[in-house]
């Protein structure tokens, strides 16, 4: 793999950048593989990165039926943040979240990681308290929030109107250290990596059926034909209901579509990531001047990934009240992405009733920002058979009444 630098750069310039090759490679299939993770998103590459880093396990395959990073990797809203309120979510997330910071420098990949901060508007007195109550756990937790009042959020975000008619900004909770990264580049960068250590990223490539002997898993069956496997890695978000019961069992999760919408590029006026759960509602504006603009998912189970204007109206309409200037901005795009949730607003990172079947879902609408903790505790989980990280991810957890309670945490799409 060429190392990306300054110096290399200048030497292409005088090559007429013919040199560069392919950031990663298009093989074909080989017959088996010790590892196959199924979805070349951004969870499934990471936790074949850290497969390949932490444990040296790179006779991998990665597998998409698309092409890579098109699911919601390339449909998110890019808000990375750790300000959870359970132990077990603020652990994976804080991890995550400090993977982002020296990810370029990891993956020799600009990643733009843009440590912003974020604030989570409180607009009732319930929410005061509930955001109160998670800056504490958040101190005992050892992430770096704080409760800050009305004029500190006008300090920070000049535009913000405090005194709406309906939800008026009684303060918030700020996480200096939260931000957004660069959606497509952080696949790409862990792509680039992933091939660098020998493992194939098959594209185009679509499972058709998971292939058992004896209760264990022994392969996958493709569009590409047959491939084995002594593990799989269940890592495709809103479809990961299907290829449970592709391999006999049922997961309890719902899929969604979350919907997002940019406007037209207008100059910087905003530098932090803003949240208001009351109104249903959050915005940043990306390094181009859009204004990224997203609110909670629809109301009704769906695969659709399409916009729809009864979602735009009703989120921009909430948002309005509280940044009056947007009513002015025309909207360029929107998107929507398929997010599987479950019943505690929590993730599954688990082993499944079949050996050597593993599965990472569940993360609702906020898997983007737990991509780097979400692979490093995967992939621990893979190769040693038990994590720190994702212990209390379990799909026992369930029947066992041991809910990670995120409703709250999780806020209104994150």
């Amino acid at each position: 793999m060429r190392r990306y630098s300054a110096f290399a750069i200048a030497r292409e310039a005088f090559r007429y950048h013919e040199g560069w090759g392919r950031a990663w490679a298009a093989p074909e299939p080989k017959k088996s593989y010790d590892v196959i993770i199924v979805g070349a998103g951004g969870h499934g590459l990471a936790t074949a990165y850290y497969l390949g880093k932490n444990f040296g396990i790179t006779n991998v395959a990665i597998i998409e039926k698309g092409w890579l990073g098109g699911g919601n990797t390339g449909r998110n809203t890019t808000i990375i943040r750790s300000n959870y309120l359970q132990d077990p979510s603020a652990a994976i997330y804080e991890k995550a979240r400090s993977l982002y910071e020296t990810m370029s420098q990891d993956l020799n990949y600009n990643v733009m990681f843009s440590p912003r901060g974020v604030i989570m508007l409180a607009q009732t007195h319930h929410e005061v308290r509930g955001y109160q109550r998670t800056a504490h756990a958040n101190a005992l937790q050892g992430v770096m929030t704080e409760f800050i009042g009305p004029e500190r959020v006008k300090e920070l975000v000049p535009i913000i109107h405090l005194d709406g008619p309906r939800y008026p900004v009684l303060g918030g909770l700020w996480q200096a250290r939260g931000g957004t990264a660069r959606h497509d580049a952080v696949a790409w960068g862990y792509a680039r990596a992933c091939s660098d250590m020998g493992m194939d990223i098959l594209q185009k490539c679509e499972v058709t059926g998971v292939v058992t002997e004896g209760g264990a898993v022994t392969g996958v069956e493709t569009t590409k034909g047959k491939i084995g496997c002594k593990k799989l890695g269940m890592v495709v978000a809103g479809h990961c209901s299907h290829l449970a019961d592709m391999a006999g069992f049922r997961l309890p999760v719902e899929s969604v579509a979350l919907q997002a919408l940019v406007s037209e590029p207008i100059k910087p006026c905003m530098d932090v990531v803003v949240m208001a759960n009351t109104v249903h509602g959050y915005m940043s504006q990306s390094d181009k001047g859009e204004m990224v603009i997203g609110g909670g998912t629809d109301g009704f189970n769906n695969y659709t990934q399409r916009g729809s204007f009864h979602h735009i109206e009703e989120t921009v309409r909430a948002l309005v009240e509280t940044f009056p200037m947007i009513s002015r901005l025309k909207m360029l795009r929107q998107w929507g992405g398929i997010v599987d949730v479950t019943g505690d607003r929590s993730p599954i990172l688990s082993k499944t009733p079949v050996e050597g079947v593993f599965v990472n879902c569940g993360w609702g609408t906020g898997g983007f920002k737990a991509i780097p903790g979400s692979g490093w505790g995967f992939a621990e989980l893979m190769a040693k058979g038990y994590s720190p990280l994702t212990a209390e991810f379990g799909l026992d957890r369930f029947r066992e009444g041991r809910f990670i309670d995120e409703s709250v945490a999780a806020g209104v799409a994150h």
